[in-house]
């Protein structure tokens, strides 16, 4: 009796407890989302409504429609920024995936001096503020004639692969090394072995390294804006900002409408691939 006392009163606290918790990341669920609704609203409002009723939903003389879209559109030439911004996402992230899986399953698999030097520097890499060499990533940049998108992805190479080596030697060191012995015993070369048994295995870590770079490189406004020729190339956080006027004006309808097509496509890009990331970062560090 006295035990199974002891077992309701536990089921009772953990009822309690878990409920408390989901109170708890429920509302911090709204104040996450709570700012991109704000944005949304004021989208489709007038621009003079918006300072005055920021938290209004837009009726009557306040609504505007898809007014404020339009004009964005045509004033910083969404589209145009867009293909950029798609562009160097897309390639910047698949270089990215390709180039520092191949160096984990390396580094995993060749343990030198010279393998552990290049896993530090990774390590190291993802500790130095960005601050610090951005000066001097422009100058270098510029010397090297990265000034333009295809240059860019170069440098995005760079500065993602510490935190892709990081997670994919977690998730290649939880791969038996027999599957790959197996591979070569059958004919395979080490490159086929990478790319037919090992790259295939790496798929939940290649897809939540592919969320995590694709949703840094699309938001991104600093570095193209050091890196990249503005008066040629501009990306989709760079061409908002010119909705900005003299003397600190900003129209703020087409700036919110603006911000609306920026994240809609990170957003699905998102949820179609969710799934994936608790997988992903889980079995990377499963020895890491």
């Amino acid at each position: 009796m006295a035990k199974n006392k002891g077992n309701e009163v536990s089921a009772v606290r953990r009822a309690k407890h878990g409920t408390a918790l989901s109170i708890f990341f429920g509302v911090l669920s709204v104040i996450y989302v709570l700012p991109i609704l704000i944005v949304l609203m004021n989208s489709f409002k007038l621009k003079a409504y918006i300072n005055r009723y920021p938290f209004k939903i837009g009726t009557g003389k306040m609504f505007v429609g898809l007014d404020n879209y339009v004009e964005g559109i045509k004033r910083i030439e969404f589209f145009k920024a867009f293909g950029y911004s798609l562009f160097i996402t897309v390639f910047s992230v698949a270089l990215i995936i390709l180039c520092t899986s191949m160096c984990a399953w390396y580094i995993t698999r060749v343990q030198t001096k010279f393998t552990k030097a290049i896993y530090m520097l990774c390590l190291f890499s993802m500790i130095v503020p960005f601050q610090m060499v951005m000066f001097t990533l422009s100058k270098i940049a510029n010397m090297l004639h990265l000034s333009n998108p295809v240059g860019i992805i170069l440098v995005y190479l760079g500065f993602g692969a510490g935190l892709a080596v990081f997670m994919f030697t977690g998730f290649v060191k939880s791969i038996p090394l027999e599957i790959e012995e197996a591979a070569m015993i059958d004919g395979c070369t080490p490159v086929q072995t990478f790319f037919q048994v090992v790259f295939p295995i790496l798929k939940p870590t290649a897809i939540t390294v592919a969320i995590l770079q694709a949703m840094w490189i699309w938001n991104d406004y600093l570095l193209p804006y050091l890196v990249l020729d503005i008066k040629k190339y501009k990306t989709i956080p760079i061409a908002i900002q010119y909705l900005k006027g003299g003397y600190g004006s900003i129209d703020w309808g087409a700036m919110m409408a603006m911000l609306v097509l920026a994240i809609i496509p990170i957003i699905i890009f998102y949820i179609a691939c969710q799934k994936y990331i608790i997988e992903g970062v889980v079995a990377g560090a499963v020895k890491g």
